[in-house]
């Protein structure tokens, strides 16, 4: 079994199940609390990338066993920029849950998150089931009912920074942090697949009127299907499929823009309409 989670550099998971168990259970309190955590890396400087997948994993267990329910997966560090900052050479992926879905136009509980960041995506809504090994684009684009506009909710339970020695949080931590994801939002037009070139979809985000972050769809592995064939695969070692019903984000093409209190938001997607929610 492939336990890196997707051939992200290392194989080797260094961290007993005691270890991933506490740190599971670290993240679950300090998303309840509302307070950061020291990285886990600072901690365990052995900690690898499977490591990382493996406290996720474990994470997601104790929401569901608290009642939450499985919607969808997500695709972070896309970009080749993001993924060279991260010192990787692939996508990470997390767990979408129930209680992460915003209606477009609501107003978004700022209290619910710690440092939010919103970013705009493509969301694909999957009317078959995708099993890797051996998954393609094509297989993505037969199994996906409709592609529809989303905007994702990022937030981090662990410091950015570490206050003891000021390094930089790793790509383990994010991984083991559920990817960054904390919430989604999806609205405007869906589009049958084929029926668009997904690499050509634009969006503009606003804040308070002011544009903060324009992308073009192809800054996702050239083709944001690239990447849910890329998750079904690395789905797979672990006995994970991706099921009919369920939503996958296929990664950002803007950089993260900060959220305040208060703050009004517009991803326009123009011909695919547009997203539009305010946090309060």
């Amino acid at each position: 079994m492939d336990q890196d989670g997707g051939g992200l550099a290392e194989s080797a998971a260094g961290l007993s199940e005691e270890d991933i168990a506490a740190f599971a259970a670290e993240l679950d309190q300090a998303e309840q609390s509302r307070q950061q955590i020291r990285q886990f890396t600072a901690r365990r400087p052995e900690m690898s990338i499977a490591d990382g997948y493996r406290i996720s994993k474990k994470w997601v267990d104790l929401k569901l066993a608290s009642g939450r329910k499985i919607v969808g997966h997500k695709i972070g560090l896309t970009s080749r920029a993001m993924q060279q900052s991260a010192g990787i050479t692939e996508p990470d992926y997390g767990t979408l849950l129930d209680d992460m879905v915003f209606e477009q136009g609501s107003d978004v509980p700022f209290d619910q998150f710690i440092t939010p960041k919103v970013e705009v995506e493509l969301a694909f809504m999957l009317g078959k089931r995708i099993e890797g090994p051996g998954t393609t684009i094509f297989d993505v684009l037969r199994a996906t009912d409709y592609v529809i506009p989303a905007v994702e909710i990022i937030d981090s339970r662990t410091f950015p920074v570490d206050p003891e020695t000021g390094a930089r949080r790793k790509v383990q931590d994010t991984i083991s942090d559920n990817a960054a994801n904390a919430g989604i939002i999806v609205g405007g037009l869906p589009m049958r697949p084929d029926k668009i070139d997904m690499r050509w979809v634009s969006a503009l985000l606003t804040r308070n009127g002011v544009i903060e972050e324009t992308g073009v769809a192809a800054g996702v592995l050239n083709n944001p299907a690239n990447g849910v064939a890329w998750l079904a695969n690395r789905l797979s070692p672990w006995g994970q499929t991706l099921e009919a019903g369920e939503i996958v984000l296929g990664g950002s093409f803007t950089r993260p823009v900060e959220v305040r209190r208060g703050d009004v938001f517009n991803a326009d997607f123009g011909p695919l309409g547009a997203i539009g929610f305010r946090f309060f």
